[in-house]
């Protein structure tokens, strides 16, 4: 039994009174209950807050995020928008406009219920006659693109050949869907146009190179022209001086009735560089060769030229230090003869210009080096 003296306020005497244990027991567990009721209520406080705290960080740094943009719309993907169309339609329109930054609320839901929508809907078949394949239809626009004198019938026979039953009705829908006007108006490509003349066009350029002499470096002019069909090279000289002297000089060269290289060319490609002089354009005229200009600041018309400069200069000329003019004819030269027979060329289907006649049935792999193995090209012994 448990005693404890409970004191009267009508009298001194202290008075002993029984507790039964079940009681005292009950009370026990109450108390210990409220403890762990405050206790849980005040972790899930804390935790509440701290969630917040989370989220108003995370809504200040999509403010900051925003702000980079500045006014520019950001796009987003089909999948994003799920994902957010999906988080969104949780929270609701009331807490959306609270947390929500990158979109309003409403732009959400609308995608939500988009979500929905593409849930519950099927593909039906189209009634009517079925679309032209996109096989077919590339092929219309590969025939009227390389072929600009052909009009609907002209292609609706060429399809034919291929066992292709095609309208001229559709042939026509399908170019004017691809902004392809009929033939009156159909322009002739470049690449049409290059071809057309492939082999009677040459393209000409400079390229200068730093050169070491005995009063210091001195920049040298080295003038070349290049066939845009089969991309040889040839170089017409160099100088640091390329004056009207020099230029009538390698004009006479290139036009020689013997070994000139632009005999049966009929258009030179150049740049509007003032180096190309009244006496050099006359006498490639005189010779039957047109001087072609490109556009002011379009070096993207004289590409093959361009890169011909990019070639020399990055594998060979910027990896070496000249010492004299000697030294750059020199490495010039090695250059154009690997350029020619070592090296191949995307442009050429990966093959060479001008490969050499050698016996490839050998087993072993040898090296030949130029420029003291600066340029290499590798081929199996004899």
């Amino acid at each position: 039994m448990a005693w404890h003296r409970v004191v009267s306020e009508y009298s001194a005497e202290s008075l002993v009174v029984h507790t039964p244990p079940g009681e005292r027991y009950d009370r026990q567990m109450t108390a210990d209950v409220s403890r762990l009721r405050l206790l849980l209520v005040s972790f899930a406080g804390w935790v509440n807050r701290h969630q917040q705290e989370v989220i108003d960080y995370l809504v200040e740094e999509n403010h900051v995020l925003r702000e980079q943009l500045k006014g520019r719309r950001l796009r987003l993907t089909d999948d994003q928008r799920r994902r957010l169309a999906a988080k969104g339609h949780r929270l609701g329109r009331r807490l959306l406009a609270r947390v929500a930054t990158i979109v309003t609320p409403d732009t959400i839901l609308r995608w939500h219920r988009r979500l929905i929508a593409e849930k519950w809907t099927y593909a039906r078949k189209r009634p009517g006659r079925p679309g032209t394949m996109k096989k077919v239809a590339a092929l219309i626009v590969r025939m009227a693109t390389a072929n600009p004198t052909w009009g609907y019938s002209r292609i609706q026979g060429a399809l034919k050949n291929l066992d292709h039953r095609v309208a001229r009705s559709t042939i026509a829908r399908v170019l004017k869907e691809q902004g392809i006007p009929p033939v009156p108006n159909r322009p002739t490509s470049w690449r049409t146009f290059l071809r057309a003349h492939w082999g009677k066009v040459a393209a000409a350029d400079f390229f200068t190179t730093e050169v070491w002499r005995p009063r210091g470096l001195v920049t040298y002019y080295t003038l070349f022209v290049l066939d845009l069909r089969t991309r040889r090279v040839h170089v017409a000289g160099s100088t640091p001086h390329p004056d009207d002297a020099f230029m009538v000089q390698a004009a006479r060269d290139l036009t020689d009735a013997v070994d000139g290289f632009l005999v049966g060319y009929r258009a030179l490609i150049c740049d509007r560089d003032t180096k190309w002089t009244d006496g050099f354009r006359r006498l490639l005229e005189d010779a039957g060769v047109r001087v072609v200009q490109t556009p002011i600041q379009a070096p993207n018309a004289n590409a093959y030229a361009e890169r011909f400069v990019r070639s020399i200069r990055e594998e060979c000329l910027d990896r070496l230090i000249l010492f004299g003019e000697r030294r750059l004819r020199d490495a010039v030269d090695q250059f154009v003869a690997h350029y020619h027979g070592e090296r191949n060329h995307q442009g050429l289907g990966n093959e060479l210009i001008a490969p050499q006649c050698e016996q490839n049935g050998g087993r072993h792999v040898c090296c030949r080096e130029r420029l003291g193995g600066l340029l290499r090209y590798y081929h199996r012994a004899a």
